[in-house]
């Protein structure tokens, strides 16, 4: 069979998934329209303010919305934050204090937290040049959490659990709500004041439950990725225990200022749309993931997480092994985007990474990971990592050329 055939087979195959993923996307949009009733949304909240952005009605209504939908006390969603990596750092500088150890529970964290942490990089204020210790449970010989080894990891000391929801650069399945739920029983019988923060991004909307839901005080992502709905242009969100929002809050503005400041430059409609479209957006990425791991372990590539299995985020991993095979993968990708499609994704070094990456990022919204994107970094085992997508319809056409572009393994 051609790629066009193969494709055709796996969409035939899939049906049953993607019905399963339009009943998720359902649960999860009526969840969105409850709160947007619920909370009388109306053209009068789309107009901002400028300045300082106080009293911004519409950022008020967005950040009650959005708290309720992640089933959280409070909720602050900003413009000003560059990146999901920003937003779970003001949450980090604005939680720990000297003396306080924080506990990564899931193995290493994403590339982009080392330099935050302080485990590259120094000179530039990380957490560990505050005086905050830093300690992490590997994962199993499985690539799962150290269950045994969780259950007597938290101390006196521990002020703060960071769990990770996603895989990010790594091979590990990425945490389910179920997964998310059992670490914090664990936490919490150890040390019942220990902060369990959730690393959210690339998770929202894939399950009909958010980590608040399940005990999480804190959570942060990027409005770039699921909760913007692909139409969002910058910015990020924090949400959880009310005051725990307003500390990580100060971090981003001041202390006195928290989450009263900060004009939204007139995205107010868009942040309220793209939270409205995030539920289909994520049900659209998760059948081009379905379909590219069935495609592809079909050609002999390890992937990650299998087909027909249900998703725990927006990311699909496919092993391929080699460098070449990783650059003419994005290079297929890139040539099938709306936007650069003439140009060549060529290895380089990114702010935040330690090694180079290769990148197809033809979106609309530049970095944007809820539309359809695929990168990954140039070490072993050379994993190309897909994510987002406006319509399946559209990874299945750029998959055609993907599958031409590296043929089958070995």
């Amino acid at each position: 069979m051609n790629s066009s055939q193969q494709l055709q087979a796996a969409e035939k195959k899939l049906l049953p998934i993607f019905y399963e993923i339009d009943l998720a996307v359902k649960g999860n949009l009526h969840k969105v329209l409850g709160s947007f009733r619920r909370y009388r949304v109306g053209v009068h909240h789309f107009a901002g303010v400028t300045g300082y952005g106080h009293d911004d009605l519409g950022r008020q209504t967005l950040d009650q919305v959005f708290a309720e939908v992640m089933g959280a006390e409070a909720a602050a969603v900003r413009v000003q934050f560059v990146s999901g990596t920003h937003a779970i750092a003001c949450c980090l500088f604005g939680i720990l204090r000297p003396g306080d150890e924080m506990l990564a529970v899931a193995g290493a964290p994403y590339d982009t937290l080392e330099e935050v942490i302080g485990l590259r990089g120094s000179g530039q204020g990380s957490l560990q040049e505050f005086g905050i210790s830093y300690r992490q449970l590997p994962l199993t010989q499985e690539l799962t959490v150290d269950w045994q080894a969780l259950g007597q990891a938290v101390s006196n000391s521990t002020r703060l659990v960071l769990i990770q929801r996603s895989c990010g650069y790594s091979w590990r399945p990425s945490l389910s709500i179920a997964d998310i739920e059992k670490i914090i029983q664990l936490v919490k019988q150890q040390n019942p004041g220990t902060i369990c923060f959730v690393d959210n991004c690339y998770g929202e909307f894939v399950e009909e439950r958010e980590p608040p839901a399940v005990g999480a005080e804190l959570i942060a992502g990027s409005l770039i990725k699921n909760p913007g709905g692909t139409i969002v242009t910058a910015g990020g969100y924090i949400a959880g225990k009310a005051d725990l929002v307003e500390a990580a809050a100060c971090r981003l503005t001041a202390p006195g200022i928290g989450s009263t400041g900060g004009a939204t430059f007139e995205q107010n409609r868009l942040l309220f749309q793209g939270l409205f479209l995030a539920p289909q957006m994520v049900g659209e990425a998760l059948k081009g993931n379905q379909l590219t791991a069935y495609v592809f372990q079909q050609l002999g590539y390890p992937v990650n997480p299998l087909p027909m299995e249900p998703s725990r985020d927006v990311i699909q991993g496919i092993k391929l092994g080699s460098p070449e095979k990783l650059i003419a993968f994005c290079q297929a990708i890139q040539q099938h985007s709306p936007v650069g499609s003439y140009l060549d994704p060529v290895p380089a070094a990114m702010p935040g990474y330690e090694s180079e990456l290769v990148m197809a990022g033809g979106t609309f919204i530049d970095g944007s990971t809820s539309e359809f994107s695929a990168d990954g970094p140039l070490r072993e085992p050379y994993i190309a990592f897909c994510q987002g997508g406006t319509h399946w319809t559209h990874v299945a056409i750029a998959l055609e050329k993907a599958i031409e572009a590296v043929g089958v393994a070995g």
